[in-house]
């Protein structure tokens, strides 16, 4: 069997809008001051493992969060759209109990999970949670796949918290009903290999470069 392509998932560093539980969605949002250290802890921990690639969302919370790991490793930051976070329309910008309170009906799919309901439109049209599922996949089994034909061993993808939600559910082949069971951090390291058809979970939510230790040493 030939050598899988090691991808490496990172969620973008915190916001204020995630402190605030607010959600971001496709609103273009920077890190806060704790996500700018977290970012630069992030990549001094990845400093001794070698990158082929860097990918990252567009927006500027994560392409900040790949600038540090990319500034590390003397790689540029491939921005590709497709890994944007989902949608919300209407929803973005509102903390969660704002939504309850102005889209009650919609709220509850939203915490139902329900796979094909869009929400009302804000700024822009809202995805459903199985458009974005596919946007999210493909686009990252599309890097895997390109990453595995240039013969590269291993790429990191910064991203948000609903990518890295999908991309768990379909390596796992958990339907959208399931409740969710596994954390998704900011700043975290989430690894999976491709194996040329599937992607296959071997490490996820590893923080430990987030500790108190490490980030006092960020700020020296």
């Amino acid at each position: 069997m030939s050598a899988m392509t090691e991808i490496l998932v990172i969620r973008h560093g915190e916001t204020d809008w995630n402190v605030d539980k607010r959600l971001q969605g496709h609103t273009d949002i920077g890190l806060n001051q704790a996500g700018q250290r977290q970012a630069q802890a992030l990549a001094r921990s990845l400093e001794n493992e070698q990158l082929d690639a860097i990918f990252a969302s567009d927006l500027q919370r994560a392409r900040d969060t790949a600038q540090a790991v990319a500034d590390v490793q003397d790689l540029p930051v491939q921005i590709e759209v497709a890994l944007r976070e989902r949608c919300y329309g209407g929803f973005e910008g509102l903390r969660h109990v704002e939504i309850e309170q102005r889209y009650p009906l919609d709220f509850a799919a939203w915490r139902a999970r329900a796979p094909d309901v869009r929400y009302p439109a804000g700024e822009r049209i809202a995805e459903t949670m199985r458009e974005f599922s596919a946007r999210a996949v493909g686009a990252v089994t599309a890097l895997a796949r390109q990453a595995a034909a240039r013969g590269q061993q291993r790429i990191a993808v910064v991203t948000h918290g609903g990518v890295l939600e999908c991309l768990h559910r379909w390596s796992q082949r958990t339907s959208f009903a399931v409740e969710r069971d596994f954390d998704i951090f900011n700043a975290s390291i989430n690894r999976m290999r491709w194996d040329g058809e599937h992607l296959h979970l071997t490490q996820w939510g590893d923080v430990r470069h987030l500790n108190a230790a490490v980030l006092d040493e960020v700020d020296r």
